[in-house]
C-alpha cells in the first residue's frame, strides 16, 4: 500500500539538511521527557516511526545512557534493526560505540524493559538488513549519501 500524504511529507522533511541540523537537538529531548512522563508508555516520534529507548553502557564513562531510536522491526525473527544514521550527519552516532563496547543492553518498548544483545551488522547480512531498512524508511538512503562513512547497522535480539 502506498503511503499516505502525511507520511510521503514526513520523508520529504526527515531527508532535508534543515531537519539533520534540528531534530538531534529536539526529537531525542522531547521522547525522553514524554518517555517519563508516561513511565515509558508514550515515545512521540514512535507515532511515525516504531522506537525504542535503547539503554546500554557508555563506552567510556560505563555510566548507562538512554537514547530515543527508531527501529525496523523484524516480527519473524524476534529482532529488530538499529540504524546509526545520525540523521545524515558526519560522525557515528555515540550509542552506536556504546554498543560495540557494551552489547548487553535493553530496549524499553511500549512500557515493557526487554534485555537485548546487539550484534553489528556486516558483509551480506548487513546488505540484506540495509535493503530492509531502506523499503522500510527511504530517507536512509539520503543520510547515506551525504556521509563518507558506512552508517552501522546493527540487529538487537532478546536475550
Amino acid at each position: 500500500m502506498a503511503p499516505g500524504v502525511g507520511l510521503r511529507m514526513v520523508r520529504r522533511v526527515s531527508s532535508t539538511r534543515a531537519f539533520a541540523r534540528v531534530a538531534p537537538r529536539f526529537l531525542p529531548a522531547m521522547d525522553r521527557a514524554v518517555h517519563r512522563l508516561t513511565r515509558g508508555k508514550v515515545l512521540p516520534s514512535a507515532r511515525m516511526l516504531p522506537g525504542v529507548i535503547l539503554t546500554v553502557r557508555g563506552a567510556r564513562s560505563g555510566v548507562d545512557r538512554r537514547t530515543p531510536l527508531a527501529c525496523v522491526p523484524e516480527p519473524d525473527a524476534g529482532s529488530w534493526l538499529l540504524v546509526g544514521s545520525n540523521f545524515g550527519r558526519p560522525g557515528h552516532p555515540a550509542w552506536t560505540a556504546n554498543l560495540l563496547a557494551h552489547p548487553d543492553a535493553s530496549i524499553s518498548l511500549r512500557g515493557t524493559d526487554i534485555p537485548v544483545r546487539a550484534r553489528l551488522l556486516a558483509g551480506e547480512e548487513r546488505a540484506a538488513a540495509w535493503r530492509a531498512a531502506l523499503a522500510f524508511w527511504p530517507p536512509y538512503a539520503t543520510y547515506q549519501e551525504r556521509v563518507e562513512r558506512e552508517i552501522r547497522l546493527f540487529r538487537i535480539e532478546r536475550r
